[in-house]
C-alpha cells in the first residue's frame, strides 16, 4: 500500500507493528509533550517502550504512561540507541542539533519545529492533505507544519482539490496554547488578578493577556511588515497545498483564549463555487468537522475545538466583494495541541507504521 493512500488517513495504527517500537518523545515535559504522550496511549499506537526525553533540569520527573510512571531522562547524543521512531517537540535549536543524532542511530524523526519546515528535501505533511510526501523521505526525517498553517490546510485541501485556490486571506485569532504551557498559566493568572482588581506584571507575553487581544509576538520583518508567524503561515501553505507562487495575506492576533486557534479566511479560487457545494465536500472531507448552524447562529468556536481531532469548518458564505463568485469565506477551529502539533506527528507515524515503513 503506498504511503498516499487513503486508507492511512485520519484513523489510529490499522494493526500492531512486526515488533513493538521504541519510540523517543524530546520535549517531553511541555505542553505538546504532554499531548503527544496522551496521543500515542489514546489512539493505541504500537509502543513497546516509551522514551521520554527533555533538559537535564526536567531530568528526572515522572510522567505517565498507560497507568504506569516513566522516567524523564537528560537528552544528549546517546538518547536514541535503539529507537526506532523520535518524536521533536523543543524547538528548532533542539531539533537541528539532535535530530541528526536520531537519524544516524536508525529512527524515523517527526519535527514539530520550524528547523526543516522549508528544506526542500524535508517532506512537510499534514496526511488529511499531502500524505504523499511522505514517500519523499529518503532521510527518515519528517516536518510538521506550523500549528495555524496545519489547521488551515485540512479546511482548505477539500475546496483546492476540486476548484484551486488561488488567492487566500486570512485573520488568525490565536490561542495561549500557541505559546506554550507558560503562556497558559499566564493567561489563567493574569484573568484571576483582573478580576481581583490587582496589577499583574506580564513575564512570558509582551502585554497584557487578560481581556486583551494583541499581533502576534514574532518579529516583524521591516522589508514586508509581516511578522514571523504569518510568514511561516504564508510559507507552509503554499508547500502544503504544492502551490508554490499562490497569492496569501494572514493577520495573526494573539486572542485571550487558553486552548485551540481560531481563523477567518477568505478564499477565491479559479471557478466559481457554491456555498452548497463546498458544504458537502466539507462534510465528507477526512478530519473535518462542519459547524455551520445558520438558523441556530452556531458556528466553530474554540472551546468546542479544544480537544477535538477534528478541525471544524463553518460560516461558509459567498465573499460579496467578489463580483465574479469565484470567492467564499469561513470559519475555522481547531487543537492547536492537537491538529496543530501533536495528533499530526502521531497521525504521521500511523502512517509510517500502516505500510510497513515504520
Amino acid at each position: 500500500m503506498s504511503l498516499s493512500s487513503p486508507d492511512v488517513l485520519d484513523r489510529p495504527a490499522a494493526r500492531p507493528a512486526r515488533r513493538p517500537l521504541t519510540v523517543a518523545i524530546v520535549g517531553a515535559t511541555g505542553a505538546v509533550g504532554a499531548e503527544l504522550i496522551a496521543c500515542l496511549e489514546r489512539r493505541g499506537f504500537p509502543v513497546g517502550e516509551l522514551r521520554l526525553l527533555a533538559s537535564p533540569r526536567s531530568a528526572g520527573q515522572t510522567l505517565s504512561f498507560r497507568g504506569a510512571p516513566v522516567t524523564v531522562q537528560a537528552l544528549d547524543e546517546d538518547s536514541f540507541d535503539g529507537v526506532d521512531l523520535a518524536l521533536f517537540s523543543a524547538g528548532a535549536s533542539v531539533s537541528r542539533r539532535y535530530a541528526p543524532a536520531a537519524q544516524a542511530a536508525g529512527a524515523w524523526v517527526v519535527d514539530n519545529s520550524s528547523a526543516f519546515r522549508m528544506d526542500e528535501a524535508t517532506p512537510l505533511v499534514v496526511p488529511e492533505v499531502n500524505a504523499w510526501r511522505l514517500d519523499e523521505a529518503p532521510g527518515r526525517l519528517i516536518a510538521n507544519p506550523n500549528c495555524v498553517a496545519a489547521i488551515a490546510a485540512v479546511a482548505l485541501q477539500p475546496l483546492h482539490a476540486r476548484r484551486l485556490v488561488v488567492r487566500i486571506i486570512g485573520a488568525t485569532y490565536q490561542a495561549a496554547s500557541g505559546a506554550g504551557a507558560a503562556a497558559m498559566e499566564e493567561l489563567r493568572a493574569s484573568t484571576a488578578a483582573a478580576l481581583a482588581g490587582e496589577a499583574f506584571t506580564p513575564q512570558v507575553l509582551a502585554h497584557p493577556y487578560a481581556f486583551n487581544l494583541f499581533s502576534h509576538d514574532a518579529a516583524v520583518d521591516p522589508e514586508t511588515g509581516y511578522n514571523g508567524e504569518e510568514l511561516k503561515v504564508i510559507a507552509e501553505l503554499r508547500r502544503l497545498l504544492a502551490s508554490p507562487e499562490l497569492p496569501a495575506s494572514f493577520t495573526c492576533i494573539r486572542v485571550p483564549v487558553l486552548r485551540a486557534h481560531a481563523m477567518a479566511l477568505t478564499v477565491r479560487f479559479a471557478e466559481p463555487v457554491s456555498v452548497a457545494e463546498a458544504r458537502a465536500w466539507l462534510a465528507e472531507a477526512p478530519g473535518v468537522r462542519l459547524v455551520d448552524d445558520v438558523a441556530g447562529n452556531h458556528f466553530p468556536m474554540p472551546s468546542e475545538a479544544s480537544g477535538a481531532d477534528e478541525v471544524l469548518v463553518g460560516r461558509i458564505r459567498t465573499d460579496l466583494s467578489d463580483p465574479s463568485r469565484r470567492s467564499l469565506s469561513l470559519f475555522v477551529a481547531g487543537d492547536q495541541l492537537l491538529k496543530g502539533a501533536a495528533l499530526n506527528a502521531v497521525q504521521i507515524a500511523e502512517a509510517l507504521v500502516r505500510t510497513g515503513a515504520l
